[in-house]
């Protein structure tokens, strides 16, 4: 059973300036927690034990935070990307702590259902163990003219009830898209994929891309699969703040003591708006 789980938080959150000027994107609240703390509570939530985060420069309030935390069983480690080159470099600083052992990648910017109620992880692993994958991604369905913001995946299949993945393409155009299926920023890796980053070039902006490293266990003939989220797992990205100010105000409509309270504000303001 997997248990570990590396969640990179070294981003330098350059599309939500000048609110990450002094405070990483990661904790920023969402209703009534950071978002980050949304990512640890799914974990927790699917059996894993122990967190990686993979930090970077001004990251140190998510220690802080962590330190205050309430989880009795989640234990919390930490290590520095040097330089922000991307995504598979912030995976390869985990290559101590993971050993030989499959472990999972929850991005610390993306929740995944509102208030984090995703069982994605769980159904990931089942899909790991049982299909003796070497990757498996969470996907989820999104416009064909949204493509280009996401790694797309071009499947080839079901094999014991999981897609399995052909080929990744990292932001395809529409007109390029072999589907309309985007990684949603969930992973299971085996320690293969620390081999496979190493050998992945440089993009033209220096970073080092894990959508590259997968497509190469793709193309070595790797059993890489994808699980769908469900509709009501949908992915809440706070990479800028059109999707930041969607994920609050959507958490805040749902708070248990506040959300109708807000409601009926909103109602209000609306029918004066409509005046």
């Amino acid at each position: 059973m997997i248990r570990s789980a590396v969640v990179p938080v070294a981003g330098l959150g350059t599309r939500l300036l000048p609110a990450t000027r002094s405070q990483p994107k990661e904790m920023l609240p969402v209703a009534r927690k950071p978002v980050v703390e949304y990512v640890i509570d799914e974990l927790a939530a699917n059996g894993i034990e122990q967190i990686l985060f993979v930090t970077g420069r001004n990251k140190t309030s998510i220690e802080d935070h962590f330190d205050l935390g309430e989880s009795a069983v989640t234990k919390f480690f930490y290590t520095r990307q040097g330089s922000p080159r991307g995504l598979g470099d912030a995976v390869l600083a985990a290559e101590h702590f993971a050993g030989d052992d499959p472990f999972v990648v929850a991005l610390g910017d993306s929740i995944l259902g509102l208030h984090a109620k995703s069982q994605a992880v769980s159904r990931m692993i089942e899909v790991f163990e049982h299909n003796a994958a070497a990757c498996v991604v969470a996907v989820e369905e999104v416009p064909l003219a949204e493509t280009g913001q996401y790694g797309i995946v071009a499947p080839s299949g079901v094999e014991n009830g999981a897609v399995r993945v052909a080929h990744l393409i990292e932001k395809p155009g529409p007109e390029k898209a072999p589907s309309r299926l985007a990684i949603a920023g969930r992973y299971i890796f085996s320690p293969r994929i620390f081999a496979e980053i190493r050998r992945v070039e440089a993009d033209q902006r220096g970073e080092i891309q894990l959508t590259d490293a997968i497509e190469r266990m793709c193309t070595a003939g790797l059993r890489v699969y994808a699980v769908q989220l469900t509709p009501e797992e949908r992915r809440y990205d706070v990479g800028n703040f059109a999707s930041y100010f969607e994920a609050f105000v959507e958490f805040a409509l749902a708070d248990p003591v506040h959300g109708a309270e807000l409601q009926e504000m909103l109602r209000k303001k609306f029918e004066v708006l409509a005046v």
